[in-house]
């Protein structure tokens, strides 16, 4: 019944309160699906010089020059060689396309907004930059992003 519900409150908007969630070593994290456009495997990247660290480069898709970044290096994690689990989602945001490079995708999620909380750094006196929400479901934790903070702080 409680399943029920989720549909049909999922079913209202196609995209509201669904992420694309994706994994970084042991961590669940969730993007907002409504700013993803695909998912693809990890081409050639093109080097740019005097980018941060987290900028691999660009990716030509299809035409498109496109800037990717490493979350894994965003996150300060340590660097790891891309295999074949690694991927790069095409976000578009702020009318702009840009490519996040994962560890690999997991799922595309709906979490109904009572599952979702904010983070505990505001208590702490600590600011997590990078995470707007928590999300709570299946017995699992998903770090919600805010795709602005990560993308421009």
């Amino acid at each position: 019944m409680e399943n029920e519900m989720y549909q049909n409150e999922a079913e209202n908007d196609t995209t509201k309160n669904k992420y694309l969630t994706f994994i970084i070593e042991d961590e669940i994290f969730g993007i907002d699906i409504s700013h993803v456009i695909e998912i693809i495997p990890v081409p050639a990247i093109t080097w740019m010089p005097e980018n941060p660290e987290a900028i691999k480069g660009i990716i030509n898709l299809r035409g498109s020059i496109i800037p990717v970044i490493d979350v894994r290096i965003r996150f300060n994690k340590e660097e790891r060689p891309y295999d074949e689990f690694t991927c790069i989602i095409i976000i578009e945001y702020d009318d702009n396309q840009i490519g996040i490079i994962v560890d690999t995708v997991n799922e595309v999620l709906y979490i109904p907004r009572r599952f979702i909380s904010s983070p505990p750094n505001a208590k702490l006196k600590y600011q997590n930059q990078f995470i707007k929400a928590i999300g709570k479901m299946n017995d699992e934790v998903q770090l919600l992003l805010d795709i602005d903070k990560f993308l421009y702080c």
